[in-house]
């Protein structure tokens, strides 16, 4: 067995040639914003919901009454991986939680692996992970259907739009569609997405993890292709609204490019987070998949990096942005006092 991922990119950040004053005012933060990061499980055994998550050797999957994962098209479950496409070209396949997440809080972690024959450019087409409100239904998004209730992570592995060569591929991105919208396959998802970032995760030796966290309205996508056993943030973006009572699910899927989409292992987990009672008593199944942004997802056309420049700060940026203020000051009020006593010297030799 894999060991455990490391849960809290907040904290795994370096920080070094920080000075003393620092390390107070950090100290001091920490401490009272302790209460915001109380959810961080670090992958405690007793915050995994067994239910939502699939683990080798992958009992309770099959397509009996009883299963809690059912399996569609290429799929091949075995006794190490659950393989959603072979390296072989036109095929779909994909693996879904029969047991709607009722969860407000959570996280999702996926041990991946993306592998074939094919070199630099040629393989295709990625992998997709869902949280939607339907479940099985195939289609031309990685092998399911278009026009999705929910959230989608996409793993896409083959550039498309051959004008967008602003970013490398692999390019792992985040959608989140009330039905109304399009995945545009042609501009690689650009026109819908939330945000993204470049990802090395092809032909590994090691696996590949992905963590996907929802808590309190906030998005954030974390990956660990290097096998450093720490998270790397890719997404990060508030405002965004997912309703309980969907299904979590993966799907794959190649086209005249091919590769093996691999899943090792889905491990959910609930985060301890206190909702206020207004939270608490509303009717969260009937909440409609939406993203409040400043800009509308189609001007991220306009955006080279991918990401909305409009999303709110987090807690930790705006630390450091206060902090950087304060040193500022303290260094400007130290120059200023340095500057006046050397003028005041000078002028008393004139006397």
């Amino acid at each position: 067995m894999a060991p455990e991922r490391k849960r809290s990119a907040f904290l795994s950040y370096s920080q070094g040639g920080v000075c003393k004053m620092c390390h107070i005012f950090l100290l001091l933060w920490l401490l009272h914003f302790s209460s915001v990061y109380s959810d961080i499980t670090d992958g405690n055994a007793e915050h995994l919901k067994r239910e939502h998550s699939l683990i080798k050797p992958y009992q309770g999957v099959g397509t009996s009454s009883s299963s809690q994962w059912d399996f569609w098209g290429s799929t091949l479950v075995t006794s190490q991986y659950v393989r959603l496409t072979p390296d072989e070209r036109s095929k779909q396949g994909s693996i879904w939680n029969t047991v709607p997440c009722y969860l407000k809080d959570w996280e999702m972690h996926v041990q991946f692996k993306v592998h074939g024959s094919g070199k630099k450019n040629l393989h295709g087409d990625g992998i997709a992970i869902w949280y939607t409100k339907e479940r099985l239904h195939p289609g031309p998004v990685f092998g399911n259907q278009d026009h999705f209730v929910g959230l989608a992570i996409f793993v896409d592995t083959f550039r498309n739009d051959l004008h967008g060569m602003d970013r490398s591929f692999p390019y792992i991105s985040a959608m989140v569609s009330n039905g109304s919208f399009a995945y545009d396959h042609g501009k690689d998802g650009r026109s819908t997405e939330l945000g993204g970032c470049s990802a090395e995760i092809r032909n590994k030796d090691h696996d590949t993890y992905l963590a996907i966290r929802y808590s309190k309205g906030r998005l954030t996508i974390m990956v660990d292709v290097d096998d450093r056993n720490e998270w790397k943030e890719c997404i990060d973006i508030g405002g965004v609204r997912l309703p309980t009572g969907y299904y979590f699910g993966a799907s794959a899927a190649t086209g005249d490019l091919s590769d093996n989409h691999d899943i090792i292992s889905m491990k959910m987990y609930q985060l301890m987070v206190e909702h206020t009672p207004e939270e608490d008593s509303q009717d969260w199944t009937k909440i409609e998949p939406s993203v409040s942004l400043l800009k509308s997802p189609k001007d991220n056309i306009d955006d080279p990096t991918g990401n909305f420049r409009s999303t709110p700060l987090t807690g930790w940026k705006v630390f450091l942005l206060l902090l950087c203020a304060l040193l500022g000051i303290v260094v400007c009020a130290v120059v200023g006092a340095v500057v006046f006593q050397k003028r005041q010297e000078r002028n008393k030799r004139f006397y």
